[in-house]
This record gives C-alpha cells, sequence and structure tokens, in this order.
C-alpha cells in the first residue's frame, strides 16, 4: 500500500533567479476561473483578448500572434522546426546557452547549421553578421535578444534585420527574458518570427509560450515541400485553431490561458513605457547595491540586461552555499551559471511582479548578512 499524502503545501518563495518569476495575486486568482471547454465561446473569447494583449506587448500588427502550449523551448522549437527543412542554410549566432540550443535544434531538423560564436556574456555587431552572410547565404537566422544565461542584452536588432532581408534571410529573435520588460518592436524592427515565455517578463504560470510571425514567414510555410516533421507544433494548425473560425488542434491549458490573460491585462493597464521604466530603475538599485558589495555585474553597462542580472563573484566564494542560505533562512531563489560560467556567477531576475523595490532591498540586506 501507498504511504497517505498530505495537502500541498509548498513554501512562499521570493523568486528573483531566471524563471519563473512571482505572479500577481490577480493572475492567482483567475487560475481558480472555472474550467469550460477549449472550444467553449467563452474560452474563444480569452484567446482572442489574448491574442489582442500580445499584439500591444509584441509591438506588432502580425495576424499570426499567439501562444503556443509548452514553456518557451515549445515556442523555440515551433520557430525552428516550421522554418527549416533538410539541407537548407541556418546561421545560429551562439553568445551563450540558448543560442546554443537554438543551433542545435537547427540541426536536428536537417539544417546545413553554420555558427557565428561570441564569449558569453558579449553580443554581436551587425557588421559581422553581414560577413558571415556573405560568405555562406542562408535562410534563417537565429537570434538572441536577451540571453538568459549571461544577462547580455543584443542591440541593434533593427539593423540586423535588416541585413538579414537583403541577404534573403529570416530573421527568428528568442525573446524569452524580455517580452514585457524592455522595448521589443517587432513591427519597426522587421522580426520574422519572435516568441517568448509566459513566465518571465509576464509573470504568468509557466505552459503558454507568446509567438509572433510575419507575413513573410507565412509566405514562406505555405511553400515548405513537405509538412512540418512535428505536429504538435505545426504553426499552420495551431494558427487554425487561434483563428476566427477556430478549428481542434489541442486541448488548450484553460486554466494558464486564464492566467496569460489577466497577466497581459496587467501590462497593458500598466502601460510598456511605465513597465520598462520601473524594470530599468529597480535593476539600477540592485547594480548599485552589489556593486557597494565588491559584487560587480558581470555584463558591462551598455549592453546589461534590465530583467536579468549576472553577478561576477570573487574567488573562492562557496556561492552555492550562500544560495542555500538564501532559500532556507530568508526564502530568496536565485540562481547560479552554468556551461563555462557554472561556479563563476550568480543570475539574478527582476521580471515583471518580481520586479519590486522591496525585493531588492531585502535582497541586498540577506546576501549583506550572509557575507558578513
Amino acid at each position: 500500500m501507498s504511504a497517505k499524502v498530505g495537502d500541498l503545501n509548498p513554501s512562499s518563495r521570493i523568486l528573483l533567479g531566471p524563471g519563473p518569476s512571482m505572479c500577481h495575486p490577480r493572475v492567482l486568482r483567475a487560475m481558480a476561473t472555472p474550467l469550460v471547454g477549449y472550444m467553449d465561446p467563452d474560452f474563444l473569447s480569452v484567446m482572442a483578448d489574448i491574442k489582442t494583449l500580445l499584439q500591444y506587448a509584441f509591438q506588432t500588427e502580425n495576424t499570426w500572434t499567439f501562444a503556443v502550449p509548452g514553456t518557451g523551448t515549445s515556442a523555440m522549437e515551433a520557430a525552428v522546426a516550421n522554418l527549416v527543412e533538410p539541407g537548407e542554410g541556418v546561421l545560429a549566432c551562439v553568445n551563450g546557452f540558448f543560442g546554443q540550443r537554438l543551433a542545435e535544434m537547427a540541426r536536428r531538423y536537417g539544417g546545413q547549421v553554420d555558427t557565428l560564436e561570441r564569449p558569453w556574456g558579449e553580443v554581436f555587431d551587425p557588421d559581422e553578421i553581414e560577413t558571415a552572410l556573405q560568405a555562406r547565404p542562408a535562410k534563417v537566422v537565429t537570434l538572441v535578444h536577451a540571453e538568459t544565461s549571461t544577462g547580455a542584452l543584443q542591440p541593434e536588432i533593427g539593423a540586423i534585420a535588416e541585413i538579414c532581408h537583403r541577404h534573403g534571410a529570416l530573421l527568428v529573435l528568442d525573446c524569452v527574458t524580455s517580452l514585457g520588460g524592455l522595448p521589443l518592436e517587432v513591427d519597426n524592427w522587421g522580426v520574422d518570427v519572435a516568441y517568448s515565455a509566459a513566465q518571465k517578463c509576464l509573470s504568468a504560470p509557466p505552459g503558454l509560450s507568446p509567438i509572433t510571425i510575419s507575413d513573410r514567414v507565412r509566405e514562406v510555410l505555405s511553400q515548405r515541400a513537405s509538412p512540418p516533421p512535428t505536429f504538435y507544433l505545426d504553426l499552420t494548425l495551431i494558427a487554425r485553431y487561434w483563428s476566427d473560425q477556430p478549428a481542434y488542434h489541442h486541448t488548450a491549458p484553460i486554466s494558464t490561458g486564464y492566467a496569460l490573460r489577466e497577466a497581459l491585462r496587467l501590462v497593458q493597464e500598466e502601460g510598456l513605457e511605465a513597465r520598462f521604466a520601473r524594470h530599468r530603475v529597480n535593476a539600477e538599485r540592485l547594480w548599485l547595491g552589489l556593486e557597494a558589495m565588491d559584487l560587480p555585474p558581470f555584463v558591462p553597462k551598455d549592453h546589461r540586461l534590465p530583467t536579468l542580472t549576472t553577478v561576477r563573484l570573487p574567488e573562492g566564494l562557496d556561492e552555492a552555499q550562500v544560495r542555500r542560505r538564501l532559500l532556507q533562512d530568508y526564502n530568496i531563489e536565485i540562481a547560479g551559471g552554468f556551461g563555462p560560467l557554472a561556479g563563476k556567477i550568480w543570475r539574478i531576475g527582476l521580471m515583471g511582479h518580481s520586479s519590486q523595490r522591496e525585493f531588492v532591498t531585502l535582497l541586498l540586506a540577506a546576501l549583506g548578512e550572509i557575507l558578513e
């Protein structure tokens, strides 16, 4: 016989890691809304609201703007699986873990992948992307806007998109740690596919991942030699479910949809400019406090993420022990680095509802007490 399982009672954490971020109470309450069917008119209305609110957040008029079922990796894979056909050229810009993941996905779908690499924490110059495309044309260029593994923000996206289009390439942009936290102008920049995740700057629970697809990409998808080698992440089929005349494709996560809608309503109510300013002010407050403790940010300020700060650690510090103490004694979660940055940095997220002055103050005070 199995042992009796007790009540669900997880600790109440202050989530200041790379995700998930903390949910606003309104978002949590929305998840308690009674379920309806995935084709119920009431839920179709929820989906329509999500589309409209995502167009606002992405700053786009793209008709194909919706949420893919799954976490951010599902939206990433949807972008790659639908665009990359066997033998086609892909230029993967790699300056961190998620740039590497995009390259690996493109290889698995048969793409002829060239990588343009920078050390983790650095960013790309548009000229080097143009040089790479001149040397070897590509159908798709993959790029990370906000690299969660390093805390680096890629600038000049508009210039990079223009270069891609001039060389006949499509730009796929990873916006997992930027959507809803810092400026992202899909239409003005000319981005072809941008995707994100609900649990970062939008502060919804994980399970739905926003994506927006340009008309240029829709035309390319209509000319594929064969259907994408994925059914669940076939963007054409998913788009039909999200259309004005929906056709069944999958059972949508109803409660997660309620939560995402409410989280996006909060984004709209605050306003994008005010939201970006809040993230920036709280990040700068954190940076000043860390520097006062001789814990400088890892990334130079001119391309440092305000949504996720990486902290350069001194030699000899048992960084994992400090993180354990933060969690056990203060209920604060931050994360360490991985790959070449394992043991060398912390990753501190101030995203969405987690980007609050009182959380910055509490974290800095807790670190001060532990490091004494």
